[in-house]
């Protein structure tokens, strides 16, 4: 089912969320399809379980082409639940990210180059990855949800901050 996308403003993006504790539980599965058909609906590199009001430590993202990230490199369709991020240094890089929750805006964000990702897929089995670049800023938004945190509240130099259509960025489609 197709679900309403929460967006900046609401206090439930706000939360810290809660830890799953039951992979076998029936109420993970139907939240997990919720969430990728929202997701396919509306063009998300990925989604988190806040941004539809769902206070649990769970994010997907990835899966084919992405038509707001033309020139993005593919990244695997993952479900990552209570996830364990871990920079493999301090090296930062800047790019321009967008969300659903805070539609027809985009801005310069840092993130970590590289890092670790660990966590749990939809059956409980704990994996993990070492990633850089896309891949990495990807992972990095989508768990700050998971803490309440929206890109806006990452952008050092509101000049790089606004409007997709006014900023007119190379290679980023409109949400």
């Amino acid at each position: 089912m197709i679900l309403e996308v929460l967006r900046m403003g609401d206090p439930r993006l706000l939360r810290v969320a809660q830890p799953v504790t039951d992979f076998a539980a029936p109420e993970l599965h139907a939240l997990l399809q919720d969430m990728r058909d929202t997701m396919a609906q509306l063009d998300g590199a990925g989604l988190a379980a806040p941004q539809i009001g769902v206070d649990l430590r769970v994010v997907i993202f990835g899966g084919m082409a992405n038509p707001r990230y033309p020139d993005a490199p593919a990244v695997p369709d993952t479900v990552l639940i209570n996830p364990q991020l871990d920079p493999l240094s301090d090296e930062e890089e800047e790019g321009w990210e967008g969300c659903l929750s805070v539609p027809g805006l985009r801005g310069w964000v840092p993130r970590w180059s590289k890092l670790r990702y660990a966590g749990f897929d939809e059956a409980g089995r704990r994996f993990e990855r070492t990633v850089d670049g896309f891949h990495a800023r990807v992972v990095q938004h989508e768990c700050d949800h998971l803490d309440g945190i929206l890109y806006p509240m990452r952008v050092r130099d509101f000049r790089r901050f606004g409007f997709t259509d006014v900023l007119n960025l190379p290679g980023v489609v409109e949400d």
